[in-house]
């Protein structure tokens, strides 16, 4: 769960806060700093008596892809609305005087999220491709919800092609710290000279994958993590979920260390989810997923080189490129053999 330590902001005024928006008078008992996290922090609340919170609140820098709070408590709440398997959101605080960032509180939900500890369960093999199946279906019914959204009008729809559109932002960022790295402009203008024709548009979490679900004895407990939900290709949730890095050791799981991929894409089509005729079009988007990850590195590695951000995460971060290099040529030389 992680160890009770000094939240750095200021107890009492959250604790008025809370008597306010939530209508309660629970005294705050101990303010507990969950795991992972390197682009958001999430704080369990626990209380003299009925059941903890978790406060979700920026971390102390950001990456420019990420959503603020208000946007992601909004589609938090929508998604939750539609059924999915998310803790209840329960309140936003659009003051940032109170702790000194915005912040929203959720229920909490048991369970484990982190991939490299889920991946030692002796158990996986039994609970992982129901797990892989049932993750599908949730996918199935998030993409039921189709633009315009009117609650979450602030996400709008792709001028162009969503894969090219993915394309051109990745290039801006690197742009913007002129970043050169051969293997990422290879890859990029090989994804950009072969773009997929679009399909339908849905809302996308856009970070699901092994590390940002929580698992309680075998089950899914919630779903987490929406700071990058966008309009965008339904395809491209399950690719970044197929994305070899998460799977953790366990190469041969595709579906996110879980199992195979079929679990994945069975649960997908069973609920409703709509899949390409030709399979090579998830494979491109598996490439787009490795890619993003390749660039998300490399800005984690700048917070704490250049911004002076120290954080063992954040370096570590960094240190994958080799990896998600050698996956990305993998990748382009599996799909221009399908071709």
């Amino acid at each position: 769960m992680g160890a009770p330590v000094s939240a750095g902001f200021d107890l009492e005024a959250l604790q008025a806060w809370l008597a306010q928006a939530l209508g309660c008078g629970r005294r705050i008992a101990r303010v507990t700093k969950l795991g992972g996290g390197a682009i958001q922090e999430n704080w369990r609340l626990d209380f003299a008596d009925g059941q903890p919170l978790v406060l979700r609140t920026e971390a102390v820098s950001t990456v420019p892809l990420s959503r603020g709070k208000a946007e992601e408590f909004a589609i938090h709440a929508r998604v939750f609305a539609q059924g999915l398997t998310v803790p209840r959101p329960l309140a936003l605080c659009a003051e940032s005087q109170v702790i000194g960032r915005l912040f929203y509180l959720m229920e909490w939900r048991p369970g484990e999220a982190r991939g490299r500890t889920l991946v030692l369960d002796p158990e996986i093999d039994r609970w992982g491709p129901p797990l892989a199946r049932r993750l599908g279906e949730e996918c199935a019914r998030l993409h039921r919800l189709a633009p315009p959204l009117a609650e979450l009008g602030f996400l709008a729809p792709p001028e162009a092609n969503p894969a090219q559109a993915r394309v051109r932002a990745y290039r801006r960022h690197l742009a913007e710290r002129a970043v050169q790295n051969p293997v990422l402009d290879l890859a990029l203008a090989w994804l950009d000279a072969n773009a997929p024709e679009p399909g339908h548009l849905a809302l996308v979490h856009g970070d699901l994958r092994t590390g940002n679900y929580l698992v309680h004895q075998g089950i899914l407990s919630a779903i987490l993590d929406w700071e990058f939900a966008d309009i965008g290709d339904p395809l491209e949730d399950l690719g970044w979920f197929l994305v070899r890095y998460w799977r953790f050791g366990r190469w041969h799981a595709e579906a996110g260390a879980l199992g195979p991929k079929s679990a994945l894409l069975e649960g997908y089509r069973e609920a409703g989810g709509v899949l390409p005729d030709d399979p090579a079009v998830l494979t491109y988007w598996q490439l787009m997923g490795t890619v993003r990850w390749a660039v998300i590195a490399l800005m984690q590695a700048e917070r704490h080189d250049q911004e002076g951000e120290p954080s063992l995460d954040l370096a570590l971060t960094g240190a994958v490129l080799p990896q998600l290099e050698w996956d990305i040529l993998d990748l382009i030389e599996v799909l221009d053999g399908a071709r």
